[in-house]
């Protein structure tokens, strides 16, 4: 199996959470590459029987949270019938912003199957939360 993980960072949060996840993919045996969201890595998203996505929450503190730079990641390459996961990092509240990232990656062909909100301040327990959710969808039980 091989994943991807691409990522969107403002403050380099994102980046770090993109990095964690990579590392307890690779762990479980799983070959993965990682990618910013402005370069994607297209040789790596052609191999990739999974793909991560993840950006930070830009918003207003607790009113209209979204996923940060959209934009961009509405012009993510297709993922067309790729299981998929998402995570959005968050300093205060991510609001709806893990839902509304999912539905960005929906839109570019995957198939979303789970998510997880990565607070700044605990980084790695949350990426550590995702890893235990990808690899309990993804790898066969024992």
């Amino acid at each position: 199996m091989s994943a991807l993980v691409i990522w969107e960072s403002l403050t380099g949060t994102t980046r770090k959470a993109a990095d964690l996840v990579a590392a307890g993919l690779r762990a479980a045996g799983i070959e993965t590459t990682v990618s910013p969201a402005a370069r994607v890595d297209l040789a790596a998203l052609s191999a990739a029987r999974l793909v991560i996505v993840g950006t930070w929450t830009d918003g207003i503190f607790v009113v209209g949270q979204k996923p940060g730079r959209a934009a961009r990641l509405w012009s993510l390459p297709f993922m067309t019938g790729k299981p998929a996961f998402v995570f959005c990092t968050y300093a205060v509240d991510p609001g709806h912003a893990v839902q509304k990232l999912a539905a960005i990656v929906e839109d570019r062909g995957a198939e979303v199957i789970g998510g997880q909100a990565v607070s700044r301040f605990h980084v790695e327990r949350d990426c550590t939360a995702l890893v235990e959710q990808v690899l309990d969808a993804v790898l066969p039980v024992s």
